[in-house]
């Protein structure tokens, strides 16, 4: 099927490869907005237990509020207001102006019965047991080859696709984009295994002897473990057994506490990729297909989760009409320097805690040092690692909010930012002097909402659906607010 022979449906339609966390919220999102999605998904069906991600940061957190899955995720994990990295370095969260200032200790397939509950109930079209053979794309959409249960191929065919299908993407690989970078540790273990001691805090972590050691908790009595041992550089199919991951435990951590009924043990290896570009046509890439990092700072999942909450309304937006293709190259031009970032910082910590030169175990006694103590250090370490310090490009003479992270204000009459941003919607909030029956309620076919500051404040402020400031003007006149509403609500 090609160019004009495209149904209707399909025209309008997005298929999301890869039914993870990312693909799940994005998938999510787009049924939301009244846009047909088929998620793809080459596992069986069912939430996997082999979760590798176990951390929710604080901005993955605001996200979710604005979906209202935040607090149906908050009830199965537990809160951490710091998190620590080696030794005595330590990032206290309770810093960070948010509703959230902490992290969450939660297994990923717990994230992920979350989302894919709201996936279902919105109306996503899953697609289990499918795999992508093959992709395709001309001036009108994207056609992706698949072969399902029991060997069948077919086709399907969507305006736009998105590979959140991990770091070894079948999507990546159908439009040719690299995938540059390199393995940073090798031969990392892993198990989830039961312990006859309690450790003295929710996450453990530490480097010491050239091996580093990490356990969190399932929260059904089992813990992961991670482990890695600098002088036991062997490949991921090398056997694995208990007594190697209890040794690795207590050189790193001091004691294995009695590990025992394994009930998974594996190996990999850690490596910074990044794609060069996250948009090839009228396909896009987002989470573990567009970039991996180290798990330093659990900040993995918690990019992916971005990566889609900065994509999906834009793909709504264009695909309802209410906004240009051209919408869609923000994407990359937004994302793709925060990726870059994460695989530096989170870089930066695994080499910082591996540190066996003299030097280097300067940089990280110097670095302890000042997030102890400097306190706008810490916050910026805070905020780059929970995404609350994230903001984007904004055009040249802009007000200086426009492109920031906009925090969860109380609103007049009521209510909450990230309560009002619910539905993929934009939200005005306008100061006293712009009140009046045209700039109250709902506007623009339920894409807009408009309220009010509670304080004083003369500042117009124009947020998006994913919590950044569009347009913000102090003292802006009435036709000005209006031309922005225009301009970027559609």
């Amino acid at each position: 099927m090609h160019g004009t022979e495209m149904s209707t449906a399909a025209a309008s339609s997005v298929i999301v490869v890869g039914a993870g966390p990312t693909g799940l919220l994005l998938a999510g999102d787009l049924a939301a907005a009244g846009v047909p999605v088929t998620l793809v998904e080459k596992r069986p069906p069912g939430i996997s237990n082999l979760s590798r991600a176990f951390v929710v940061h604080a901005r993955t957190l605001e996200q979710l509020d604005a979906r209202g899955l935040a607090d149906d995720v908050e009830t199965v994990g537990r809160r951490l207001d710091r998190i620590g990295f080696f030794g005595s370095l330590t990032v206290d969260l309770s810093v960070l102006r948010s509703r959230f200032p902490h992290l969450l200790v939660v297994p990923q397939y717990e994230v992920e019965k979350v989302l894919h509950r709201r996936a279902a109930e919105a109306g996503v079209e899953f697609r289990d047991e499918t795999e992508v053979t093959g992709l395709r794309q001309d001036a009108d959409g994207v056609t992706v080859e698949v072969r399902g249960p029991g060997g069948a191929a077919g086709e399907l065919r969507a305006a736009y696709a998105v590979g959140t299908d991990g770091m070894r993407s079948a999507v990546r690989q159908a439009v040719g984009l690299p995938f540059p970078g390199r393995s940073v540790i090798r031969s990392v273990v892993l198990a989830d295994v039961r312990l006859a001691e309690e450790p003295g805090q929710l996450l453990t972590a530490n480097a010491a002897g050239g091996t580093f050691a990490f356990l969190a908790p399932f929260g059904d009595g089992y813990h992961r473990v991670i482990g890695w041992d600098r002088a036991r550089n062997v490949a991921d199919t090398e056997p694995l057994d208990l007594d190697e991951i209890r040794g690795i435990t207590r050189t790193a951590l001091g004691r294995d506490y009695g590990m025992h009924d394994a009930r998974w043990m594996s190996r990999f290896h850690s490596d910074e990729r990044q794609a060069p570009a996250y948009r090839a046509g009228r396909v896009f890439l987002a989470g573990d297909a567009a970039h991996v990092h180290s798990p330093a700072g659990g900040q993995g999942m918690n990019t992916g989760l971005q990566d889609a909450a900065n994509l999906s309304w834009k793909l709504a937006a264009v695909l309802r009409g209410h906004a240009p293709d051209g919408l869609l190259d923000t994407y990359q031009a937004e994302r793709h320097p925060v990726g870059r970032t994460v695989l530096r910082s989170s870089g930066g910590i695994v080499r910082l805690a591996m540190a066996d030169r003299p030097f280097t175990r300067g940089l990280r006694a110097a670095a302890t040092t000042v997030l102890d103590h400097v306190g706008p250090a810490r916050r910026r370490m805070a905020g780059q690692v929970t995404g609350v310090g994230v903001r984007y490009p904004a055009p040249r003479g802009a007000h200086p909010l426009t492109g920031a992270r906009v925090p969860d204000v109380a609103l007049a009459g009521g209510g909450r930012l990230y309560e009002a941003l619910r539905g993929g919607r934009f939200v005005l909030i306008t100061p006293d002097y712009l009140k009046s029956d045209d700039m109250r309620g709902e506007g623009h076919d339920g894409r807009l909402a408009v309220r009010h500051w509670v304080s004083g404040r003369r500042t117009a402020l124009l947020v998006r659906p994913d919590g950044y400031a569009a347009w913000a003007a102090d003292d802006a006149e009435r036709a000005a607010t209006e031309a922005a509403v225009s301009r970027y609500v559609g």
